[in-house]
């Protein structure tokens, strides 16, 4: 049907719906509120209370997740997921995609929760290396009020941990395979009839930027709804005419589109954004869910709520990208106590910003709520320098998302900022040596990554000796360990020591 005509101004009448559409991103279990500057901030029971509280306002809804529900609360780790399932359940979303963290439990374990969850997920690009199948629907076109939007998932392999050691299971590896998969799916599916085209993605700020510069423009992407990287954003970033958005993490706020979509041209009219926050000012609580969070918790209290220890002090950890006292504490317990030369610990793997003094195990699973395998590689003196210098390469410490290590005593590294490179690596006091070997742990996750994340494949360490498996539990170890110190005093010694020369 043509547009209709306003005949006294002689201008074409768009016909024009507004849809609101809210997202969240990297929920990673934070379902509880808590107090902030005088009020109840966050927790799944305001953030459900204010869904409810637009969809009864507006009239055409969607709310949608951009991967990561999973992990960082003791609730979803001792259920491994399936109560954050049900809880995510009652927020009733219309579609969500896969986060790195959904696959934590397991390919296995992830098939089993989409089975519990009562909303669509969404995944373009996991497939199976047999036969190339998909694993998940790619995407899904929902209609609202005569409004047709179709939602493509995207996790690239950049991002994704467990799945590595799944060796059935494959990814496509980077933003230019992905957009090519993306076209694929619109050239399909994206007909007439569908009014915008959204991109669920779960592969961090910068790669969406990447991405939306790839993406062809007849394939008719209006929005980039991401998450992974924590991203706070005032406003959307336009990149190739695509408004990319995250909403940080957790249940602190919430994203929000107000759009007007012309369903003639089937494109967006126009639009506002805003990051709402959570706060019981405005966002009226849902008890029924709040019920269900609290038999979750009410379990698991007993369990987690186990002295571990006491430390000298508030330990902490605010970056991923500089060397902190966590950082140092806890590679040295799994050195220590796993009889290495030096522990790599993964940065990223620290999950608060801050712990101490009184330690239970709730607060050391929300820490550190992996269970993951310690690796034992053995490298060469020239390997282990070869390794820093990759680490280290230029624009490394400037992400906030990069792989970089928390590592122990003993070992020592100065980062020339004007050079962009490792400029001395010393261990004992002494330069390392070309020819003596180390033997380093590694988490599973970056063992499997090392050619990425170290510049050293697994077939290079392995002429070196045998890798070995020195603890099937990383958290086992250091729950055993610091369980029997009876005061933990942090190591105070300088081992990542940036110089601007």
């Amino acid at each position: 049907m043509p547009p209709a005509v306003n005949e006294k101004e002689g201008k074409i009448m768009k016909n024009l719906k507004r849809l609101t559409m809210l997202h969240s991103n990297d929920m990673h279990g934070d379902f509880l509120a808590e107090e902030g500057e005088g009020k109840l901030v966050g927790g799944v029971s305001m953030l459900s209370g204010y869904i409810q509280k637009v969809r009864s306002e507006e009239k055409n809804v969607l709310y949608v997740i951009s991967g990561d529900m999973l992990r960082g609360s003791v609730i979803d780790s001792e259920f491994k997921g399936l109560s954050t399932i049900e809880i995510m359940n009652m927020l009733t979303p219309d579609v969500a995609t896969l986060g790195n963290h959904e696959i934590d439990y397991g390919i296995g374990h992830l098939l089993f929760l989409e089975k519990c969850a009562r909303f669509p997920i969404v995944n373009a690009n996991m497939y199976l290396t047999i036969n190339q199948m998909r694993m998940f629907n790619g995407h899904i076109i929902l209609e609202i009020d005569g409004i047709k939007v179709l939602f493509i998932g995207v996790l690239t392999e950049e991002v994704m941990s467990t799945a590595r050691k799944e060796r059935l299971i494959g990814s496509f590896i980077n933003v230019h395979e992905a957009a090519a998969e993306v076209g694929r799916i619109c050239n399909a599916h994206r007909t007439e009839d569908v009014d915008i085209t959204v991109l669920l993605t779960h592969i961090g700020f910068e790669e969406d930027k990447k991405l939306a510069e790839l993406l062809d423009p007849r394939w008719g992407i209006d929005l980039i709804i991401g998450g992974h990287s924590h991203t706070r954003l005032e406003e959307p970033c336009i990149v190739a005419g695509i408004p990319i958005v995250q909403a940080v993490m957790g249940t602190d706020q919430i994203g929000r589109f107000d759009l007007l979509i012309d369903t003639d041209t089937n494109s967006i009219d126009s639009y506002t954004w805003q990051l709402i926050p959570i706060d019981d000012s405005h966002c009226p609580r849902d008890i029924a869910l709040e019920k269900l969070v609290e038999t979750y918790s009410a379990a698991a209290e007993e369990k987690y709520s186990r002295y571990i220890t006491r430390f000298a002090g508030v330990y902490t950890h605010p970056a991923r990208n500089r060397e902190t006292q966590l950082g140092r504490l806890m590679a040295d317990v799994l050195r220590d106590n796993l009889g290495l030369d030096i522990m790599l610990l993964g940065s990223g793997s620290i999950r608060v910003p801050e712990l101490g003094p009184l330690v239970t195990l709730k607060e050391l699973t929300e820490m550190f709520p992996f269970r993951e395998e310690i690796l034992q590689i053995t490298v060469t003196g020239r390997q282990l320098k070869n390794m820093f210098n990759h680490i280290f390469r230029p624009g490394a410490l400037e992400d906030d998302h990069a792989e970089l290590y928390q590592f122990s005593r003993d070992l020592r590294v100065v980062v020339s900022m004007a050079e962009q490179k490792v400029t001395e690596l010393s261990y004992n006091g002494e330069p390392v040596d070309d020819s003596r070997m180390f033997r380093v742990g590694l988490q599973t996750y970056h063992y499997k990554s090392m050619e990425e994340f170290l510049g050293i494949s697994e077939a290079e360490a392995e002429k070196n000796a045998p890798v070995k498996t020195l603890a099937t539990s990383a958290i086992d170890v250091l729950d055993e360990n610091l369980s029997r110190m009876e005061l933990v005093v942090c190591p105070n010694d300088e081992r990542w020591i940036t110089v601007e020369n």
